[in-house]
């Protein structure tokens, strides 16, 4: 039997939401839930479900067993709480919130509440990253030396203009790294393993009116000895768009992800499957950055695949690919970024 889901927000995000839960086999969109009484509407009537803009009248709806959250950064936590105390599980837009004591808020409601809880991150579920996680699992890179997610993307004025919202700390959270680089920085993480420490510098180059970085760079320490580099930013404008790259490299490989294809696919000890990568998976000379330069120029389909992770996690009664601890990392290591920035470049120690 299909889920029935519920989207609260009305952002541009909870299109790819709608269009991700229509993708699904398993699931269904019976109802939207916006402030707006008009846009509630125009939701509804685009996707073919029903209305609310009475927010009480939305959660306690009898048919809904799943709710997906798509309001700005900082205004998850409530409807994360009020879902779970209504019994419905839930999956959130990144970040699953902007600080990690409110993640853990989410994580302990859940699991109070018997509901499965889950972030959304997409770029997780592409080709390229899979067989790139597979690579790191067999230890083709041998002993890893250095990784490295690189973010050189580009929003304008208009952009941050477009909502009261973004590049503010209170509802953004923070900029280029809790906004846009969280997906590259969630995949290094994943990759890499744990970061033990971090040591950073952030300013704003383009956007002097907005809060929040728009350009940082941090230092990091994993915890299986390799080095690393995150470096972020929404003031690198390039014509085509620069994709995101994850770059690994150690004493038997290297390898160079570019969005969702690869630049560089090397291994000491070659492997069957390497020829598909390399015939499939590779980068294109008509390539452009996913998202670089427009936040609208990306398909629902990898949150399709996030949707459907989801929904066999609530049948199965295990715990989804990326579910609160999981969804709580990057956040952790980009708090602890601004922490470092903050205090001069200071080594920050994650626990």
């Amino acid at each position: 039997m299909a889920k029935k889901f519920g989207i609260y927000g009305g952002s541009m995000i909870a299109r790819f939401h709608a269009q991700a839960i229509k993708a699904t086999d398993k699931g269904e969109l019976i109802a939207v839930f916006a402030r707006r009484q008009d846009r509630a509407e125009e939701l509804a009537n685009e996707f073919g479900c029903k209305a609310f803009w009475d927010e009480n009248a939305f959660f306690n709806h009898d048919e809904l067993d799943v709710i997906t959250i798509a309001t700005p950064s900082g205004a998850h936590l409530e409807p994360a709480m009020k879902a779970a105390a209504a019994k419905k599980h839930v999956i959130c837009e990144k970040p699953l919130e902007i600080t990690t004591s409110r993640i853990d808020q989410m994580i302990q409601a859940a699991n109070e509440n018997g509901v499965v809880l889950a972030g959304i991150f997409n770029r997780r579920f592409n080709p390229a990253f899979e067989a790139l996680q597979k690579a790191v699992d067999q230890e083709r890179f041998g002993n890893l030396a250095l990784a490295q997610a690189s973010i050189k993307w580009y929003r304008d004025q208009a952009y941050y203009e477009s909502s009261n919202w973004k590049g503010t700390w209170e509802w953004d959270g923070g900029g280029a790294l809790m906004n846009q680089s969280i997906h590259t920085i969630d995949q290094l993480v994943k990759l890499a393993g744990p970061v033990q420490s971090v040591q950073a510098s952030t300013t704003r180059r383009a956007h002097p009116s907005i809060e929040v970085e728009d350009t940082a760079v941090a230092l990091l320490e994993f915890a299986n000895g390799a080095l690393g580099m995150i470096e972020g930013s929404t003031a690198c404008w390039s014509k085509s768009g620069n994709p995101a790259e994850i770059h690994l490299s150690g004493s038997k490989g290297t390898a160079i992800m570019q969005d969702d294809r690869f630049r560089v696919w090397e291994f000491e000890e070659e492997k069957p499957e390497d020829d598909e990568i390399l015939s499939s998976l590779m980068v294109s000379s008509e390539a452009k950055g996913l998202g670089a330069n427009d936040p609208t120029a990306i398909n629902a389909d990898g949150h399709r695949r996030n949707f459907e992770d989801f929904i066999e996690a609530i049948e199965a009664n295990r715990a989804p690919l990326i579910d609160g601890v999981e969804a709580r990392k990057p956040v952790d290591v980009i708090c602890s970024i601004y922490d470092s920035a903050k205090q001069d470049g200071k080594k920050i120690v994650i626990d």
